[in-house]
């Protein structure tokens, strides 16, 4: 071809890179766009977004990285439904090629730009990119997607080939320069403000995700032992890097197989590669079965009556803004509203609560966490929460109920990171921290904090709404329940 067109989306890198390297490949010119897409951003409800000025600052160096090397980044703020097609016919390309997106809505947006560029003679591809395997590459014997998440990483596993994390190589197209590629617009042009991204530490981009990378690979072989513990610095802190696409997921699945994912004694490695196979196996739920975006996976678990009404109202309320009485699920919700940032142990635990204990719907949810979390991915979004609800792609049945005190025992023993979050139970012994309520009016006064003043009172008993969910669930009890 004389000419590509490579769209980027969610891969803002120019290293190995599916659609660049193709392009590379194919085309004796290769030009590079990005869109802010309306569709996307419009939707958004407060100026102030942690994840548009990732996007941005990460655009910003990718656009540097391209000028190096001759071209450039065409930036435009619109609805990519029109401005992708116009670039084409603008600049004349034979081809748009992208990286494949699962979510159903980047389908049927793909869609629509095939259909305009088809009308114009200009040919649309997409590239696997963000997953390792993806579409029928990992089938049970039935010649069927998996449903449960062991059986696909055994899959997964036996399938895995040095092919699939090899690197990407650019062929011998060159990037094309053009006067329309003047930079990447600042924030407010878009219609958004800058936020605490620097204060919080967070470093966009390709050089962000390097630096995570190689200070988690010291430590790697810590992890399986180390990540279910919020107060430790355990995980990797990738997720929003693979998010926006700032890291490769083939270089992460090298670095783990060079670890010793594979060998005796890479049990660190081996638990973080299976990791990067459950975000594989989120995508294919989500590509195969996409009506997981609005209703259970297990259609029989819509039938469930969730709480509603003012008193489930206030108690969501008091969920979002960690106030639920329980230390562990309050701090991890502040560590959410200040950051954007939630372990992935307290995510499990915050959605078990608010389904399981609060008997609140699971979309409420994952919907707050849309809005809230820097690394918000609808695949695994979605599946986390469904997993929590047990309405999910989950081998264990529904009476798996978190109980927030022993968690937070196990996983916060000395309360460090409740403190960190809950100031205001600082000086709380270590053998009340889980559990203020426990404590004697004397008890009480003598740390500085009254229960249902200067704490709120647990908003609910777990014992008594362990029951009531079992009743909640009875409408689909599983025939393994005796």
């Amino acid at each position: 071809m004389d000419s590509i067109l490579v769209w980027f989306r969610r891969d803002l890198r120019d290293s190995d890179h599916a659609a660049l390297c193709e392009a590379l490949r194919r085309g004796r010119r290769v030009f590079c766009a990005f869109v802010f897409d309306r569709e996307i951003l419009d939707a958004l409800d407060h100026e102030a977004d942690r994840r548009v000025e990732f996007i941005r600052e990460s655009l910003v160096e990718l656009d540097a990285a391209l000028r190096t090397r001759g071209g450039a980044l065409l930036v435009r703020h619109g609805w990519a439904t029109r401005e992708i097609p116009d670039l084409a016919r603008g600049l004349g390309v034979a081809a748009v090629f992208v990286n494949r997106d699962y979510e159903p809505g980047a389908k049927q947006r793909d869609a629509a730009v095939s259909a305009a560029l088809k009308a114009d003679g200009i040919a649309f591809e997409s590239f696997k990119d963000q997953a390792i395997l993806d579409g029928d590459e990992v089938l049970s014997q039935a010649g069927r997607p998996y449903t449960v998440f062991t059986p696909y990483r055994n899959a997964w596993l036996k399938r895995l080939t040095d092919d699939d994390w090899y690197p990407h190589q650019a062929g011998s197209g060159v990037l094309a320069a053009t006067p329309a590629a003047d930079g990447v617009p600042p924030l407010a042009k878009i219609g958004f403000s800058g936020t605490d991204l620097r204060r919080l530490g967070i470093v966009p981009g390709m050089r962000g995700g390097r630096q995570l990378l190689a200070d988690f690979l010291g430590r790697i072989g810590r992890y399986r032992q180390q990540r279910d513990f919020p107060a430790v610095k355990g995980v990797s802190y990738l997720s929003v890097h693979l998010r926006f696409g700032t890291v490769s997921v083939r270089d992460l699945v090298a670095k783990a197989i060079a670890a010793g994912a594979f060998r005796e004694g890479g049990e660190g490695a081996a638990t973080w590669l299976s990791e990067l196979v459950w975000r594989d196996f989120y995508f294919m739920i989500l590509d195969r079965f996409p009506h997981v975006v609005e209703r259970a996976f297990k259609p029989a678990y819509d039938l469930i009556n969730w709480q509603a009404g003012a008193q489930a109202e206030d108690a969501f309320s008091a969920w979002c803004a960690g106030r639920t009485g329980y230390p562990l699920v309050d701090a991890a919700m502040r560590q959410l509203n200040s950051s954007g940032y939630m372990h992935n142990r307290l995510r499990m635990l915050v959605a078990s609560f608010l389904t399981k204990d609060l008997g609140i719907d699971w979309r409420l949810g994952e919907r707050y966490f849309a809005r809230q979390l820097n690394d918000y991915d609808l695949s695994a979004n979605n599946g986390g929460w469904q997993w929590a609800a047990s309405t999910g792609c989950d081998a264990q049945p529904y009476f798996r109920i978190f109980n927030p005190v022993t968690q937070s025992e196990r996983f916060d023993p000395a309360g460090k990171f409740i403190r960190r979050y809950l100031p205001e139970l600082a000086n709380v012994p270590d053998r009340f921290i889980h559990a203020p309520w426990r404590m004697s009016s004397v008890e009480q006064s003598a740390c500085g904090v009254l229960i249902g003043r200067t704490t709120p009172a647990p908003l609910v008993d777990h014992d008594q709404a362990r029951q009531r969910t079992l009743e909640r669930y009875a409408i689909v009890k599983s025939p393994a329940v005796p």
